[in-house]
């Protein structure tokens, strides 16, 4: 983002949300600091039983963002382990339930097959199971696919429990500060965020999903480089949400933009039409 002059900061006024008054905290502590531009934050949100792709945009990676967009939700939210959604969890008084992300959680261990080989390919193999499972539910009903996941996903997740508990994955086999300590202790410490995939045949097994939607931030990126402001970042936050939901309902975005273009350059002033 590029930043504006101090003068054209307005005032934060008393009721100003706390959106605004972090926005307004950053931009003034970094032009105090002369410096040209700042690192923003775009964060991208899918829903399941609604089915919008939505975008949001923050000056900073703190928690005020999320906090205003799920400020009225209810339900399961799947991400990643960032503090910042355990805090939203816990400060939700159970109206959002944390899922965790498998992805997340097998990924870890697959950084560890050179360190530890053996052990990796064990609970490696076991994640391999729970996706080849989650493979066949993919076009079940959503009570289906939870049954599928109670009948065989369940079990998988129990020897992994096992295999965790074992002394394969202790001393001296895994020293305690290795990396694959950390990975095992990843997985002990979402183990129940983890496992809640298979108690709601909505739920999905991972956030990959969501982390594609960043493709196409990382897309527009390429293309317009900087932002001109934090206002600019909005308005690219409300254009991504509109194009992204558009092609996840397989709608062709760019005949649209073709033929409202053609109609305003030919003189067309039926705007409403356009919409």
């Amino acid at each position: 983002v590029t930043l504006v002059t101090p003068t054209q900061i307005p005032a934060v006024k008393d009721d100003a949300s706390p959106r605004d008054r972090r926005r307004y905290e950053v931009l003034s502590e970094a032009i105090a600091k002369d410096r040209p531009s700042l690192t923003a934050r775009m964060w991208a949100y899918r829903g399941v039983t609604v089915p919008l792709n939505v975008f949001d945009f923050t000056v900073s990676r703190e928690r005020y963002g999320p906090d205003e967009v799920l400020s009225d939700f209810r339900g399961f939210l799947m991400a990643d382990c960032w503090s910042g959604f355990q805090q939203i969890h816990l400060r939700s008084d159970a109206r959002i339930t944390r899922a965790a992300c498998a992805a997340h959680a097998r990924r870890k261990v697959h950084e560890c097959r050179a360190s530890h080989p053996q052990q990796a390919s064990v609970l490696l193999a076991m994640f391999r199971q729970l996706y080849d499972i989650e493979d066949r539910g993919k076009e079940l009903s959503s009570e289906d696919r939870r049954t599928l996941r109670q009948v065989e996903s369940v079990a998988v997740l129990k020897r992994m429990r096992d295999y965790l508990d074992s002394a394969a994955v202790g001393l001296p086999h895994v020293l305690p500060k290795s990396d694959f300590a950390q990975a095992v202790s990843y997985l002990n410490n979402h183990w129940q965020q983890l496992n809640l995939f298979t108690t709601d045949g909505r739920i999905p097994i991972d956030n990959n999903d969501v982390e594609q939607l960043m493709r196409q931030v990382a897309t527009g990126r390429k293309n317009w480089l900087f932002l001109g402001s934090p206002d600019a970042g909005d308005r690219a936050a409300t254009l991504l949400t509109l194009i992204s939901t558009a092609l996840r309902h397989d709608l062709d975005v760019w005949a649209y933009l073709k033929n409202a273009l053609d109609q305003l350059l030919a003189g067309s002033t039926d705007y409403h039409s356009l919409r």
